[in-house]
């Protein structure tokens, strides 16, 4: 075989690794309470219910929700967000407070 014809087959498999690793990382956030980009997804949780969803290969909960902070569990640990504060690393992911409304909390979670 050629070098030019195995760089033509080659092109093909390159491709479908890509398209394979790209659905991988969205595969890891999958519910309708979840949305997810190329590296990082938006779980929102509805206020007043226990909630959970499996994102980036963690679990996070929404533990409590006031007017300003909340309180999730992101992989067993507990953290604390404020409206405007930056994010805060958590099992290697970057974990941050997106919006809270009377009814619902939006946490952005993102490697």
């Amino acid at each position: 075989m050629t070098t030019t014809r195995r760089a033509r087959l080659a092109r093909p498999a390159a491709l479908l690794s890509a398209a394979a690793l790209t659905v991988a990382l969205l595969a890891g956030c999958g519910s309708d309470d979840v949305s997810c980009g190329l590296d990082a997804c938006t779980v929102t949780y509805e206020r007043g219910v226990e909630a959970s969803a499996s994102v980036l290969g963690v679990e996070a909960k929404l533990v409590s929700a006031d007017d300003n902070t909340v309180t999730v569990e992101v992989a067993g640990e507990q953290v604390q967000l404020t409206k405007g504060q930056q994010a805060v690393d958590v099992a290697g992911l970057q974990v941050s407070l997106a919006s809270i409304t009377a009814d619902q909390v939006q946490v952005r979670i993102g490697r």
